[in-house]
């Protein structure tokens, strides 16, 4: 399924110059047009999910296996000191294109990139009422 407004879907179709780093028939990957650093990767699946509760798991199997191959990669290939991995899900978690992808960003000691500045903590009560609400919720 195809959503023709959808930026990536249009990637995929080819209507959209893109720098392809590999595709199958299930998986395309390419570099970011705005990346955080040089061979910033992006990996979404050929058909439009919108986000991780609507991909089957056999796709987003897919999505993750090649996830780790380009890892490796793009860490070498790139001279990274380590790369991270992640996927947004929605806007309040900074989702802005809703076509399911996966960041493989190569990371550089001193690189200025970051998150998580605004850190919460718990109680032990607070921390202990999550986690059994989590596991009920299982």
């Amino acid at each position: 399924m195809k959503n023709e407004t959808c930026i990536f879907c249009k990637i995929i179709k080819k209507e959209i110059p893109h720098n392809k780093i590999y595709e199958d028939k299930n998986v395309i990957a390419f570099l970011d047009a705005f990346p955080v650093n040089k061979g910033h990767t992006l990996i979404l699946p050929k058909k439009h999910f919108k986000n991780i509760y609507e991909i089957p798991e056999k796709t987003l199997w897919e999505v993750m296996k090649l996830a780790k191959k380009l890892s490796i990669t793009i860490k070498k290939t790139m001279k990274a000191d380590g790369i991270n991995v992640y996927m947004n899900n929605e806007e309040a978690a900074g989702q802005v294109i809703d076509h399911l992808h996966v960041h493989i960003i190569p990371r550089i000691k001193g690189d200025g990139y970051g998150y998580w500045k605004n850190k919460k903590s718990y109680t032990d009560k607070e921390m202990s009422q999550v986690t059994k609400k989590i596991i009920r919720a299982l």
